[in-house]
């Protein structure tokens, strides 16, 4: 939830010509628009419109925090090593060469994207996937 005062991804509108006066919250995550109208009018004036139009946005980050967790943490039916974040990797070098690794990925902190192969040559298909496993709870704090 952001801080009483704070304004981000709210925009006054001002146009008489039009009768337009009110707040626009506008959101975007992942690709997904998330837009919404709040006239003074309808809303009792300029300080009550923007109330309910902080509250409506804080109220969508919660929301959309909520299911960012919920994709994050839930298994995917394409993961086939059971393990979340634990994949099966293979690199084609431009020779041709097909190296084959087991990885282990984790989100830091929001936007950041880390990973770690254990090649399955110089440990063995068991063992890079137990070092994967490992390494992605240790990251992941699990």
């Amino acid at each position: 939830m952001a801080p009483p005062g704070d304004n981000r991804g709210i925009t006054r509108l001002e146009q008489a010509s039009t009768g337009t006066h009110g707040w626009q919250v506008r959101v975007q995550r992942r690709g997904v628009k998330f837009a919404k109208y709040f006239s003074d009018r309808a809303h009792g004036g300029p300080d009550r419109a923007l109330a309910v139009a902080r509250a409506w946005r804080d109220a969508l980050l919660v929301r959309i925090a909520q299911e960012e967790r919920a994709r994050v943490c839930s298994s995917s039916t394409r993961n086939s090593s059971g393990v979340v974040g634990v994949s099966r990797v293979s690199v084609t070098t431009a020779g041709g060469t097909v190296y084959q690794f087991w990885q282990a990925a984790w989100s830091p902190a929001p936007g950041e994207r880390r990973c770690i192969r254990f090649s399955v040559k110089r440990h063995g298909d068991e063992m890079a996937f137990q070092l994967a496993v490992r390494a992605r709870r240790e990251a992941a704090g699990d």
